[in-house]
């Protein structure tokens, strides 16, 4: 099974893989590092866009680094899992503080870089040098874990560990074409051996798979440790005051850590009793659901105008974090979470 794995795949991606992505066109290790980070949970589909604009604005890490990092969060808003662009600002700083500015193609000088972890420091190294290094994102674990019907739960860091090791015993010879094994595992996972429905058929690793041969790849790979699903009720307060929207900034770490969005509570009754006295009256909007990885957030809106004067952090119940006075035309350019977004963009 081992023997001949690399070829497969290789022969597989260079007939059958995907070519057309923009991040395929370069070995710009700047450039290949942003379509991974971006990448990393995320459909090709709904990057495209992102990334495209991400280079008109930051064409270089230097320009990435030195931009505000409101900035780059309203790039990126829409896009999810934020840690990713805060991380993304970070490492372009430290590239032009420690680097000169120029990104490293080593995997093993990428892997100490904020934000970069050990798979994505080996498929940028891949990519930009043809450096013979393993990656094992979540869709090389199902293509292996498959290939081998591998039973250890890849819950157990031994386990995964050992999955590191398979995936090091696969390489490509050396001086062999690492950028289209290392791109054909991932296109394999994403196109072919997919979470659910493979399409066996169309596998170059059909005829040995294991988990095929016993009729059941849907079972690998094996993660018993599971996130469960919870819901959480939100009340949003959309404060406006003569075309302005009242946002304040969201703690540093938890669910849209350090983006801008609208004061939150946890209860009507704690709204009610927050805005007791104020000058208006709330308006109750329909809510709706937004779906995260593991969370259900049920949030409902209130709308309530200020009359012109009335100060928002002097007013009685007010205990805001940082925040600040919008005009809704500017709102784009401040990193605001999809669904809170979407709300702000009706008639305010």
């Amino acid at each position: 099974m081992t023997a001949g794995f690399a070829g497969r795949v290789v022969a597989w991606q260079r007939r059958h893989g995907r070519h057309a992505l923009p991040w395929q066109r370069t070995r710009d290790p700047y450039r290949v590092w942003l379509s991974e980070i971006m990448l990393q949970q995320t459909q090709v589909s709904t990057v495209l866009a992102y990334y495209e604009r991400f280079l008109q604005r930051f064409d270089t890490g230097a320009a990435l680094a030195a931009a505000p990092l409101d900035e780059v969060l309203a790039l990126w808003a829409g896009l999810g899992y934020y840690s990713r662009a805060r991380h993304l600002h970070r490492c372009a700083q430290v590239v032009v503080a420690e680097h000169g500015g120029v990104f490293p193609t080593r995997a093993e000088v990428l892997a100490t870089l904020p934000g970069i972890g050990r798979s994505t420091a080996a498929a940028i190294a891949a990519f930009c040098a043809g450096e013979r290094a393993a990656i094992l994102d979540g869709n090389v674990k199902r293509v292996l874990g498959r290939a081998f019907a591998v039973a250890d739960d890849l819950s157990v860091a031994r386990h995964e560990r050992a999955l590191w090791a398979r995936a090091e015993s696969l390489l490509p010879p050396e001086g062999e074409d690492m950028p289209a094994y290392t791109q054909g595992l991932m296109d394999l996972g994403a196109t072919v051996c997919t979470r659910s429905a493979p399409r066996c058929e169309a596998c170059p690793l059909a005829d040995t798979c294991l988990a095929r041969a016993e009729g059941r790849p849907e079972a690998y790979p094996v993660k018993t440790r599971r996130l469960r699903r919870s819901a959480q009720g939100v009340v949003l307060l959309w404060l406006v005051q003569a075309g302005r929207v009242w946002l304040v900034r969201r703690p540093a770490t938890g669910i849209w850590a350090g983006l801008w969005s609208l004061p939150e509570f946890d209860t009507p009754e704690a709204l009610a009793e927050a805005l007791a006295g104020w000058p208006g009256q709330a308006d109750w909007l329909p809510g709706f659901t937004h779906v995260l990885t593991h969370r259900d957030l049920h949030l409902e809106p209130v709308r309530w105008a200020l009359p012109p004067g009335a100060d928002a952090q002097a007013l009685p119940g007010a205990r805001w974090p940082e925040g600040r006075w919008v005009d809704a035309a500017s709102l784009p350019d401040h990193g605001l979470p999809a669904p809170v977004a979407r709300l702000l963009a009706g008639p305010a």
